[in-house]
């Protein structure tokens, strides 16, 4: 992949690939009231692991190039991570909205810098530490533990945080051996073999006009991936990662404006301390790089 440095591109080549994934998460709410969640997410894995091959091919020369690897178990295992993880995240779009869902989900970078110590061995400063701290705050005032109102349906996008943020980390951790087409490939091929074996029992016919939202679920799928591999060719990630928070802006707007979802005054608070302790996390990373 060739990498360039224009910043001003990458920024807006992430706030497109945000915009169309909050789209994705919308269209995965309306689909996943309708219909079994694995057969929602196993059909958008269909098309996602075709641009998967299409692309690995191309940046690998051949799909057996894409494929080798000498750490196939731990390859496997990420994707299949991932599909899981959208399982539960859609689920928690049905229980939650995509509001509440994405306020919670937004302290994976977190949670990623929390776990990059024990899982990856890099060196977390007690600065970072702090802002951890300070994030799980957040997380706390959102989902209000211990109160009478208090939703245990509210910890399932905690649990895809959790997920996600491990995911990472196995990315991080076989990208010191393979490089990104074969993580690539392995991320969508295993992810479809997962939700084709999982999926395929929770069949039922849809209607006309739902197959064309779930067309529209795998061309938004396609397409942000898409954006995203242009977004990092373009700029370098620590400078572009910061505004992938947009996504739970622009989440939470089609979750008010078409599924009529509210922002209830301490959900806005948490989310402030988690985007504030993510940037700083962020940041941080910057610096020492």
């Amino acid at each position: 992949m060739t990498q360039s440095n224009n910043v001003r591109l990458g920024v807006i080549l992430m706030l497109l690939t945000t915009i169309v994934f909050a789209l994705q998460d919308g269209i995965s709410r309306h689909l996943a009231a309708e219909y079994n969640v694995y057969l929602v997410v196993m059909v958008r894995y269909w098309f996602f692991a075709a641009f998967v091959i299409v692309i690995a091919q191309r940046n690998a020369g051949s799909i057996r190039a894409a494929a080798h690897t000498r750490q196939p178990v731990l390859q496997a295992f990420r994707g299949v991570l991932l599909a899981l993880e959208v399982c539960v995240m859609v689920t928690g779009f049905t229980l939650l909205g995509l509001v509440e869902s994405h306020a919670v989900f937004a302290c994976y970078p977190l949670l990623v810098a929390a776990l990059s110590g024990p899982v990856l061995g890099e060196s977390v400063g007690w600065r970072r530490w702090a802002a951890i701290a300070v994030g799980l705050v957040g997380v706390i005032i959102i989902l209000q533990p211990g109160m009478s109102v208090f939703d245990p349906f509210a910890t399932v996008p905690l649990i895809a945080a959790m997920m996600f943020a491990l995911y990472a980390l196995l990315t991080r951790y076989v990208a010191r051996q393979d490089n990104t087409a074969t993580s690539f490939f392995w991320t969508g091929v295993a992810g479809a073999i997962m939700m084709t074996v999982i999926g395929i029992w929770y069949w039922e016919p849809m209607t006309g006009v739902d197959w064309m939202w779930m067309a529209t679920l795998c061309v938004t799928g396609v397409t942000g991936h898409w954006l995203l591999i242009r977004c990092y060719e373009a700029a370098e990630a620590s400078a572009v990662q910061p505004f992938a928070y947009f996504q739970l802006v622009f989440a939470a707007a089609i979750g008010i404006a078409l599924f009529g979802e509210t922002i209830r005054p301490n959900v806005a608070l948490g989310v402030a301390i988690i985007v504030a302790a993510g940037l700083f996390t962020l940041w941080r990373e910057r610096q020492q790089g």
